[in-house]
């Protein structure tokens, strides 16, 4: 009788790869915190970590600086450790990051930066472990939704638990590192599911073209770093502006955590709806154009309607960072593509992205206004649209073969296919 309770594969999820979900998904909500938390009480750091008022660009910027340098770590501690016990060390990486800034003031850049080192490191990671558990959209989409939640919780709840901490903001910036350490024991015990390094019927070939010479790639690697210049650019300076037209700084803040709140629907069905070929021809270029126009609305907003255009710019942005990590999945022929072109994306791509707190900070101080940074984005977002088409229509971007038979994938060809 007991032979006969065994679960027979592919009838239901298993419960290891249950747990390996739940895993990307804790590990997603922590990859934002660190930064929202810091965005939210830009104005305070003057006087709480004697950072002067020349540096707070920097800071802005100090993040994805490192997710640019830092992208390349991932796929090689990967190989070392495996996906899931590199990720696990990436966030105990973290959470020494988060304590160290926040409990000594003169480590508060360099702690910075090792915070988005560790944030890169286990990002990267996650479509591959994503594309080797064959995760379908969802998959994908609960992990973005993840980042958001994240973004959301940390901007959100940095003011109430500075007063629960009785005025301290350096006990509300540390007391992150203890999400962090969590999702650093789930992704262990998960161990990231099979051998995320390369998928089992895939070999390296020994003359592959290199990423680097794929079209496809680069137009994967420019929409996510266009899409990421965008969102941290927005959310450096979006509660500064707010606070320019006349709103308090807790109103500020409050509408920041409404930006990532309201994108969090839109970070979950972008990734699903990616898998329907009709909707993804249309969907990057639309996101693109989607993301200048509500940009322009928030320019152009009274106070009182601040709370609906920020609702909306949240969702199309949220769903354009959605749509960019599942380019990275369905795009890719295999794990080990979908590492190495997370890598490149993410690594390139916030490269990019660090330039966009900057160029608005400068464009604002050069200016004297805001109207140049906010037509400057909205320019970018059609760049963004461009490149989004170029990603969704180019071809598939592959660094190995696989050798699929009818046993491995019965009434399916080796191509991936886009699963909703």
């Amino acid at each position: 009788m007991g032979e006969k309770r065994r679960a027979v594969p592919g009838h239901g999820p298993r419960p290891k790869t249950v747990m390996v979900l739940l895993a990307l998904v804790l590990v997603s909500i922590n990859l934002r915190p660190a930064i929202t938390t810091i965005a939210g009480v830009m104005n305070q750091l003057e006087d709480a970590f004697q950072l002067g008022p020349q540096w707070l660009p920097l800071l802005g910027t100090l993040p994805v600086l490192a997710f640019g340098v830092s992208g390349p770590i991932g796929p090689w501690l990967a190989r070392r450790l495996g996906a899931g016990r590199a990720v696990a060390v990436t966030l105990l990486v973290l959470a020494a990051a988060l304590i160290v800034r926040a409990t000594i003031p003169a480590l508060l850049l360099p702690g910075t930066f090792l915070c988005g080192m560790a944030i890169m490191t286990a990002s990267v990671l996650v479509p591959q472990i994503v594309k080797t558990n064959r995760g379908t959209g969802w998959w994908t989409g609960l992990c973005t939704m993840g980042f958001g939640l994240g973004a959301a919780l940390g901007a959100g709840l940095v003011r109430p638990l500075e007063h629960a901490f009785g005025g301290s903001l350096s006990w509300a910036l540390a007391v992150w590192a203890v999400p962090a350490l969590v999702g650093a024991f789930l992704i262990q015990r998960s161990g990231g599911g099979p051998s995320s390094a390369v998928a089992p019927n895939a070999v390296v070939p020994t003359a592959v073209v290199p990423l680097r010479k794929q079209r496809t790639a680069w137009a994967v690697t420019a929409f996510f770093g266009l899409q990421a210049m965008l969102y941290f650019a927005i959310t450096s300076w979006l509660a500064v502006f707010l606070v320019s037209e006349g709103l308090s700084s807790a109103d500020a803040a409050a509408l920041l955590a409404w930006f990532s709140l309201a994108g969090l629907p839109a970070s979950l069905l972008a990734p699903v709806l990616a898998g329907k070929p009709k909707v993804l021809r249309i969907l990057g270029p639309g996101l693109g154009l989607s993301v200048a126009v509500a940009l322009i609305g928030v320019l152009v907003a009274p106070s009182g309607a601040q709370f609906l255009m920020v609702g909306v710019l949240g969702v199309v942005q949220s769903a354009g960072f959605g749509l960019a990590m599942a380019l990275v999945v369905i795009r890719s022929a295999g794990p080990l593509t979908a590492g190495r072109l997370s890598a490149m994306s993410q690594g390139f791509g916030f490269a990019l992205a660090s330039l966009g707190p900057l160029a608005a900070g400068l464009l604002h101080t050069w200016t004297g206004g805001w109207e140049a940074p906010f037509l400057a984005m909205a320019g970018e977002a059609l760049v963004l649209a461009a490149a989004g088409y170029l990603a969704i229509r180019g071809p598939l971007v592959s660094i190995e073969t696989h050798k699929a038979t009818a046993k491995d994938n019965p009434g399916q060809s080796s191509t991936p296919e886009l699963v909703p």
